[in-house]
């Protein structure tokens, strides 16, 4: 059995605790890996070797600084199947999806190495005569990115790249779900000869290690990729010295089902979204208002496509749709939010239950639920399960004020052939991002942010590298 230690300053440590959590296959819930507890001195030493990297770090030039990216990528693509496999086993992500997820981290990699040369400043005009204001942006410093488990390998990519590439270095704090496939790839790096304590690795509880990373002065940034609870601890953390947070929460995201709309594309876009890594995914549908005359035809297809599901083993050959969700307390989540709903009123059409047939791990049958109000839980809360409600609407304006009826702002989707009505809804829909008529899924060239209790500031794309820059401006007045 693997026992990971912590990566700091170049080198693989021991953790100062001898505490450690069992990592378990949530399919067979066995035991897989042990990985440190860690403690408050572990993340201050990874601070520290980050701190003491940052300025010469960033004095290399950006287009150097892109060729570590760009070998990061190679790694990966070199790792790729055994990557993919770390990653299927320690989530019950079907091993499909898994590959994606490892493809597309490589991918990142590369694309934020182009931006080497493109981390611009301006020249403003001065109201005073021989004068220029430059204005410069500059790194942060000591970047901190906390990893959640649903993408642990993709979002590490989010948060090392656009702090690598502007100059600051990193400390990563890997979730203690799903922390694997992060330390194989923290492995692969060495090989890279970056710079010791440019980008270190330090496992533990967020409530231990995470929190002494947002607390300390020498942090710069800090982004988290989590639920809104710990998007909370974060900033209080935070509070103390005023550091920036980059927060990616929650999500309850509407798709509004128009009557013109191209209703198998709708349904499949809206089934797919639900049951993809088993609907443990932030900005995928996690609720449908569908327009009361197309109500019932759309219920009925959904229903046979819901049923035609397959559950299976992450790594069955059968190319399963979903496999088992990520823990127990994850299934206990949704189990317990589905029986609520059913006392609330809610009629179950498929699933409603834990999927049969399976002796051991967290499975759950892909479920629909009809006859839900807005004020239900079901509607409310963010479930992060395969768990569909669908509701009726008469008028869009009604749909969009059902899908604002919200304390999230993730992401949101509208389905119609009408150029008028996605534009109108585009327009008053409260959400960082609005899909029409395709799925919930960002591009890295995009920006994914999210609105209200989403969270703050974003990643991806030019503006997820401005995250990690800070403006300097310089009066230069000449004779």
């Amino acid at each position: 059995m693997k026992q990971f230690n912590q990566f700091i300053n170049g080198k693989f440590v021991k953790s100062t605790s001898t505490d450690v959590i069992e990592i378990l296959n949530p399919c067979t819930e066995e035991v897989l890996s042990l990985m440190p507890v860690g403690s408050i001195t572990d993340a201050q030493l990874a601070l520290e070797a980050a701190q003491s990297a940052q300025h010469g770090w960033k004095s290399l030039p950006a287009i150097q600084r892109a060729e570590y990216l760009n070998k990061m990528a190679s790694v990966i693509r070199e790792n790729r199947i055994s990557l993919a496999k770390t990653l299927a086993a320690e989530q019950a992500k079907v091993i499909g999806l898994a590959q994606v997820e490892v493809d597309v981290t490589a991918d990142y990699f590369d694309y934020y190495a182009g931006f080497a040369r493109r981390i611009e400043g301006e020249i403003i005009q001065s109201d005073r005569a021989k004068e220029h204001i430059f204005l410069h942006k500059a790194p942060i410093g000591v970047a901190v990115g906390i990893l959640p488990w649903n993408f642990p390998l993709f979002v590490m990519a989010r948060k090392v790249a656009g702090s690598l590439i502007t100059g600051n270095t990193c400390v990563i704090n890997p979730s203690s779900i799903a922390p694997n496939t992060v330390m194989e790839f923290a492995e692969l790096i060495e090989k890279i000869n970056i710079p010791a304590g440019v980008l270190n690795y330090v496992c533990g509880k967020g409530s231990i290690v995470g929190n002494a990373l947002s607390k300390s002065p020498i942090t710069g940034i800090i982004s988290l990729t989590g639920s809104v609870g710990a998007g909370q601890m974060v900033m209080e953390a935070a509070s103390e010295n005023i550091t920036k947070v980059s927060l990616e929460l929650g999500g309850k995201a509407p798709a509004i089902v128009c009557a013109d709309a191209n209703l198998e594309l709708a349904v499949n876009a809206v089934v797919n979204s639900r049951i993809i890594f088993s609907g443990q995914v932030c900005n995928c549908a996690e609720r449908v208002y569908v327009e009361e005359s197309i109500h019932d035809q759309f219920l009925d297809m959904v229903t046979a496509k819901m049923n035609a599901i397959k559950v299976e083993d992450a790594f069955s050959e059968n190319n399963p749709d979903m496999s088992s969700l990520v823990s127990k307390a994850q299934l206990d989540k949704v189990s317990e939010m589905v029986e609520f709903a059913k006392k609330e009123g809610a009629e179950v059409v498929v699933g409603g239950s834990r999927t049969p047939g399976f002796g051991k791990g967290y499975f759950y049958q892909p479920t629909l639920l009809t006859n839900v109000k807005q004020d239900m839980q079901i509607i409310q809360e963010e479930v992060f399960g395969p768990v569909l409600p669908v509701m009726k609407f008469s008028t869009l304006d009604e749909a969009i004020a059902m899908a604002n009826d919200s304390e999230f702002g993730l992401t949101s989707s509208i389905f119609s052939e009408n150029f008028n009505k996605v534009m109108h809804a585009a327009e008053e829909l409260q959400y960082g991002e609005t899909y029409i008529n395709r799925e919930h899924f960002e591009a890295i060239q995009g920006f994914h942010a999210g609105w209200k209790k989403s969270g703050l500031g974003g990643a991806d794309g030019k503006h997820g590298m401005e995250e990690y820059l800070q403006t300097k401006v310089i009066y230069a007045q000449y004779q």
